[in-house]
């Protein structure tokens, strides 16, 4: 029979790092690698949403040591929509499927631009493709997944396709996680500077709180 009085102390523990968060985060940083993945689902490589995709993962490296991040650019790549079992098709997305299947992975933001109040049909093409990720087995579930979208006005559906792909990434039972506070569904940028993303200043500070929520899930998730 357990001793009685060493399991209230373990109690006692977990329940101070359960209110502080101080403690778990800590003895989890110490021994566990975290790898988080960012995807551009823009069809133009290396522009808006990649740099802003770049700046969240950036945050989220600074948060904590064992951040590991990843950048797969799906500018210039080409990722067929969901297909048949039954038809074989050759695209790059087998390349960046490594990534996603790896047991290190913990955390994933996710970036598109916005057409027509819309995800990009790349974004669209990328989402159908993870249902490889779910049978047999939810690869993807308890991971901690953001979202930022980059748009060509100020209120031009960036909202709106955050929450498509929120939608669609619950189907693989993942946490989904927005900001800090004044990014709380997720990053909202505006293309508003030929290209220049990093003049808008507050998409890029909602980026900083994305990416640093992203990893403080990652580390609370995984204690």
């Amino acid at each position: 029979m357990p001793n009685v009085n060493s399991r209230r102390r373990f109690l006692q523990t977990a329940g101070v790092a359960a209110i502080t968060g101080l403690g778990a985060t800590s003895m989890y940083a110490q021994n566990t690698k975290n790898k988080i993945v960012g995807v551009s689902c823009s069809p133009r490589k290396g522009k808006t949403t990649a740099t802003a995709v770049q700046i969240a993962l950036d945050a989220a490296a600074a948060v904590n040591s064992n951040i590991e991040t990843e950048m797969i650019d799906l500018g210039g790549k080409t990722v067929y929509g969901w297909t048949p079992p039954d038809r074989k098709i050759s695209d790059d997305f087998e390349s960046i499927l490594p990534a996603l299947k790896s047991p290190d992975l913990t955390g994933i933001i996710i970036g598109t631009p916005v057409y027509f109040r819309n995800m990009s049909s790349l974004c669209a093409a990328f989402l159908e493709r993870l249902t490889i990720l779910r049978k047999p087995q939810l690869l993807l579930a308890d991971k901690a997944v953001g979202v930022l979208s980059v748009g060509g006005y100020r209120n031009g559906g960036q909202e709106m396709a955050i929450q498509q792909i929120h939608t669609a990434m619950l189907c693989h039972e993942v946490m989904i996680v927005g900001g800090k506070p004044g990014a709380h569904q997720g990053a909202t940028l505006w293309n508003a500077y030929e290209d220049d993303i990093t003049k808008d200043e507050f998409g890029i500070e909602s980026a900083k709180k994305l990416g640093t929520r992203v990893a403080e899930a990652v580390l609370s998730l995984n204690t």
